[in-house]
């Protein structure tokens, strides 16, 4: 310290020298270790080498394909459909897929599928073709009378009245001149009671009304009989001579009708005869006691 300011100088330049030399020496130790840790490392990754087998190597190598195949696959997905959300893949199972069914050999059906086929195409043409608006009927030429002139609309509606008709099982509509002469025929069919004493039938119910209690369409036949073994004549076989105009002709010419009608007429007179004139004492005698 109490030297001279030369040699303080040269002390104190000394100084830093000897502490470079210190520091060098530092790095040099601290250079030494660690060109001799690499030696250590290397030594480390060939013992941990030593020890990874092949096959964990190769499932290293599988893991990174399917990840570069997986990461192509989003980038053409994405490519192609870049709205899309992305698509996640789960990873396979290792199955094996399900085989395919095979039912072998089949009977014939019963049923024909060519037939029961529905084609909408079809069905959509005929709709269409039904919608379709068809085309009216021509108009029909005029109803033409015997003379040759047009019928007026009252004239026809009156020819259609007449016409017979399927509702009434094609019975006519007769005229109203024709009608007196066709309700003495129809009352003589109504008291056919009264006419045969072993039948009996239903009122009807027009019955008792008169004109008016007839029907608008109406028709009167004749039963046609079986013919006797030996065609002879009898009631119900008449010839063509013997039968009369009209149903009443008839039954005023037939014998046991006759015989009847005498009987009943007799019956009817009896009754009235006996209350009649003259029978009121007669009645008042009956009244009175006997004792």
């Amino acid at each position: 310290m109490l030297t001279d300011k030369g040699k303080g100088k040269a002390l104190v330049q000394d100084e830093p020298e000897e502490h470079f030399d210190d520091s060098a020496s530092g790095t040099d130790s601290d250079s030494d270790s660690t060109s001799s840790s690499p030696f250590s490392n290397t030594s480390d990754s060939d013992s941990d080498l030593d020890d990874i087998s092949p096959e964990y190597l190769e499932s290293l190598l599988q893991k990174a394909r399917q990840n570069i195949a997986s990461k192509a696959n989003l980038a053409s997905l994405s490519a192609n459909h870049p709205t899309e959300e992305e698509v996640i893949t789960l990873p396979d199972d290792g199955f094996a897929p399900l085989p395919p069914l095979d039912p072998g050999t089949l009977p014939k059906s019963y049923f024909d599928g060519t037939k029961v086929v529905c084609d909408p195409d079809v069905e959509l043409a005929e709709k269409a073709m039904s919608s379709r608006a068809v085309p009216d009927e021509p108009a029909r030429p005029p109803e033409l009378a015997r003379d040759g002139k047009v019928l007026t609309k009252k004239e026809q509606k009156e020819l259609k009245k007449k016409a017979k008709g399927p509702g009434y099982f094609d019975l006519p509509t007769h005229a109203p001149e024709e009608l007196p002469r066709l309700y003495r025929e129809v009352e003589a069919l109504r008291l056919r009671n009264q006419l045969d004493p072993k039948r009996f039938y239903r009122k009807e119910e027009g019955e008792g009304k008169g004109i008016k209690g007839l029907p608008k369409q109406f028709a009167i036949g004749t039963i046609l009989p079986t013919k006797t073994p030996f065609g002879t004549q009898s009631r119900d076989n008449l010839p063509k001579a013997a039968r009369k105009r009209t149903i009443v002709d008839e039954l005023v010419d037939d014998a046991e009708a006759k015989s009847y009608a005498k009987k009943k007429f007799r019956e009817l007179q009896t009754v009235r005869g006996a209350r009649g004139r003259n029978t009121l004492r007669k009645k008042n005698e009956r009244r009175k006691a006997k004792w």
